[in-house]
């Protein structure tokens, strides 16, 4: 593994910021957004929106794939999806007497999600797999769905007639949930007069091995001790939380150690500061709660509990991490 250095950390910075620029030409005013999903993507993590309808989720996986000389593809998830509309399916060739493998949309570099709780449980399943091991495994035959990888799947907050939970396994999956809003009012009036075209074809700026040398890069940021410390201690406090009926899991708990590591590098920094966990923290941990019945009926947020966690825990002093 490649160790960082000033010189790479800045390089990295440059080439994050340029990629966010990129993007940002074909979702106005999402900067913050399109570093998040950045983040998940050099993570080797996946993003989950949840958003309302029209707010560009399309655009911008399509703009993140024609920004890392990439490719995309979109997934309708409807009841009637099967896993093998997901993964691929092997056909008999007559002619040849024997079974070819037909690759199915998973196999991009970015692919779309959309509407995921809309699907029965065990297509949505049928993820789960290539989530979290980059692969596919269909007749007993792995394939590997290359790199980069990034899922982002989408649920509408407010329909929910004829949708099926995310169970927790596959939400602890995601490694960060956010959603991208409406445009202000700038952007909006930007749209409108027709200065920014959504679809409009992005020139790469990147390659795809860039994006695999990034992400070796930022897995050797360091982290102090004290930090690790500070994230158990973070963790520990979800499970023992009042309104929380079970808390963030070790998977949570890594999941915001690699985000920290490549928010560091994307601003130029070889190593991580508790900045950044804080900054993270809600956006990787909030959606890996599940909350008390009781208490989501008060009202309660998993968000509302993470930042109280964040107050209540002392993070480590500058003074005690030189």
């Amino acid at each position: 593994m490649t160790t960082i250095t000033p010189e790479n950390a800045e390089w990295f910075r440059e080439t994050f910021a340029t990629l966010v620029a990129n993007v940002e030409r074909a979702v106005l005013g999402k900067a913050h957004v399109i570093e998040l999903c950045l983040t998940a993507m050099v993570s080797e993590g996946h993003v989950l929106l949840e958003d309302f309808p029209g707010t560009g989720k399309t655009s911008l996986a399509r703009a993140i794939s024609q920004s890392i000389q990439g490719t995309s593809t979109r997934i309708q998830f409807t009841p009637d999806l099967l896993p093998g509309d997901v993964t691929g399916v092997a056909v008999y060739n007559q002619r040849e007497n024997t079974f070819e493998f037909n690759a199915g949309p998973v196999f991009a570099n970015i692919v779309l999600a959309d509407e995921i709780n809309r699907a029965s449980a065990k297509t949505q399943s049928a993820l789960l797999e290539v989530m979290e091991e980059g692969q596919v495994t269909v007749d007993g035959v792995t394939r590997p769905v290359g790199v980069p990888f990034l899922v982002i799947a989408t649920q509408n907050p407010i329909e929910q007639a004829g949708t099926y939970r995310l169970p927790e396994a596959q939400l602890d999956r995601f490694l960060l949930k956010t959603s991208i809003g409406y445009p202000d009012r700038a952007a909006t009036l930007r749209i409108l007069e027709g200065t920014a075209d959504a679809r409009v074809e992005l020139s790469p700026v990147v390659t795809p091995q860039t994006v695999v040398g990034m992400a070796d890069l930022a897995r050797s940021v360091y982290v102090n001790p004290l930090l690790f410390d500070y994230i158990a201690r973070i963790v520990e406090a979800t499970r023992s939380a009042t309104q929380v009926r079970m808390g963030v899991s070790v998977r949570g708990a890594r999941s915001l150690t690699k985000a920290a590591k490549t928010w560091a590098a994307a601003h130029g920094r070889i190593f991580v500061t508790p900045d950044d966990v804080q900054l993270l923290a809600e956006t990787v941990l909030a959606h890996r709660l599940v909350l008390d019945p009781e208490a989501e009926f008060d009202g309660v947020t998993a968000e509302a509990v993470i930042a109280q966690i964040l107050l209540d825990t002392v993070p480590p002093s500058r003074n005690d991490m030189s």
